[in-house]
């Protein structure tokens, strides 16, 4: 089985965000970056499972300059066989998906797995682009997912219950949480990393569709007003005049 898995990159949780440029680009200085967890935990973990059971191959992939490359070392490490980096900033998600689909177009696999969505943006729009381009089936937000032959079956959570769903592949599967455990990298993984292909290869001239405007950050937290559990109706009257909760 060939699976495909996108990596993207995000800042770690505990990262100061701010903006440069008249806060139109987002500032990278002294940001520690990480594998975008849901392509590393639930898609690429995924997808090791299957060719651990199924055997094959797995390959990721990102859009990004070279330093992207640590992140998708570490994927390496985690126990993808290969990577491919396409050589391009990425821009906005239709210019990903497009530069990933025309890769895919030229280069055909069984499976390719995204996360649901990148932790930074919370677009979750590359996968259902790059399904649309390529014309393959494709879900989101699965939680679960198996692979008997020429077909995929996949659960999603619904309000109320679950939704199962078949595809015929190849298809476009984006992961959600319950897809598969996080896998920490052992030293042999690590070590294995380095020697394993990353293979760079130039864009395709692929137009944005979107920009930036500017970016702006939420409004500071204003101090916490503290009612006395007695005093009901001072509560009801700061939920309904300050907060306008009621």
């Amino acid at each position: 089985m060939n699976i495909l898995v996108c990596v993207s990159k995000a800042p770690d949780t505990t990262s100061k965000i701010t903006f440069k440029d008249n806060d139109t680009k987002f500032n990278e200085n002294g940001v520690q970056f990480i594998v975008n967890p849901y392509d590393e935990w639930y898609a690429l973990v995924r997808a090791l499972e299957l060719k651990e059971a199924n055997g094959g191959k797995v390959t990721i992939i990102s859009v990004g300059s070279a330093d992207y490359e640590p992140i998708m070392r570490k994927a390496l490490a985690i126990g993808a066989d290969e990577a491919v980096r396409i050589d391009s900033p990425a821009s906005d998600a239709y210019q990903v998906a497009a530069e990933i689909a025309n890769y895919v177009s030229s280069n055909p696999f069984d499976l390719v797995l995204t996360g649901k969505e990148t932790i930074n943006y919370n677009g979750s729009q590359v996968g259902g682009m790059i399904a649309a381009i390529v014309d393959v089936p494709y879900t989101s937000n699965a939680a679960k997912l198996d692979v008997n032959g020429s077909t995929a079956t996949v659960e999603r959570d619904k309000q109320g219950g679950v939704e199962i769903l078949e595809l015929a592949l190849p298809a476009v599967i984006s992961a959600a949480k319950g897809m598969a455990e996080q896998r920490i990298p052992n030293m042999r993984g690590i070590m294995a990393a380095r020697s394993k292909p990353l293979n760079v290869i130039p864009a395709t001239v692929t137009d944005s569709l979107t920009e930036t405007i500017s970016f702006s950050l939420p409004p500071a937290k204003g101090d916490v007003k503290l009612v006395d559990s007695e005093n009901i109706k001072e509560l009801i009257n700061l939920l309904h005049n300050e907060a306008k909760a009621i």
